[in-house]
């Protein structure tokens, strides 16, 4: 039995990328275009009335952004596989598609034969980033990553929890700590174990040292 083609439709407000675009996808015999948009509101429409396997999206779009319209397909028809189309290199910019929900992440820069390999990697539920910019968004993920733990980190902990871990990093034991505070050393110890937890810290040094990045002493 003959596998069904994929259906796609094509999201792009300029008329001749989208013809062309196209005339390369049934030139490659895989896929079927089932419909096309060249606004935001006119695409909901479409991918709504077609269901397609794939929704080809440029992000820069009149009336309702690309963005907009993957959080929107999302809720709908949340097995429509997206690859976004855009001309976008900055990694915040890809991060936030594939935060919105894309499948994949196509530079309108990018040969035909690579838009082909992304359409055929995002149909078959892997995803996709052009390889030109991969390093960057792999560096960009990182470092968000890193500034969100460490921010989520300190965020979390209350203010008597800081007070206890700037006590702890000046060398203070527990029974001076519950004194200096006016709580019991069973508290203070509660507030050390959430502390531990919170920061992923387990000794006095590393918490010394992370008091003193926090500024909470002196070095």
């Amino acid at each position: 039995m003959e596998e069904r083609q994929k259906t796609v439709v094509l999201v792009e407000d300029h008329t001749i990328l989208r013809h062309g675009l196209r005339s390369l996808l049934r030139a490659s015999g895989n896929v079927q275009v089932v419909g096309e948009a060249g606004d935001g509101q006119s695409a909901i429409r479409c991918i709504l009335d077609t269901e397609p396997d794939l929704v080809l999206l440029d992000l820069n779009m009149p009336k309702m952004d690309g963005f907009s319209v993957v959080l929107e397909i999302r809720k709908q028809q949340p097995e429509t596989k997206i690859l976004a189309l855009t001309m976008h290199d900055d990694d915040a910019y890809i991060l936030k598609a594939f935060k919105a929900g894309v499948d994949g992440y196509c530079l309108k820069s990018s040969g035909q034969d690579e838009l082909m390999s992304a359409v055929n990697a995002v149909l078959s539920g892997r995803r996709f980033i052009s390889p030109e910019i991969s390093d960057k968004v792999l560096e960009g993920y990182l470092e968000a990553n890193r500034t969100l733990k460490e921010q989520s980190d300190w965020d979390s902990l209350t203010q008597r929890e800081k007070e206890v871990l700037k006590l702890v990093a000046e060398g203070y034991q527990n029974k001076e700590i519950a004194e200096y505070l006016f709580i019991s050393p069973k508290t203070v110890e509660k507030h050390r174990a959430n502390i531990m937890r919170k920061t992923d810290l387990h000794s006095a040094s590393a918490l010394t040292a992370y008091a003193i990045e926090k500024g909470l002493l002196k070095q």
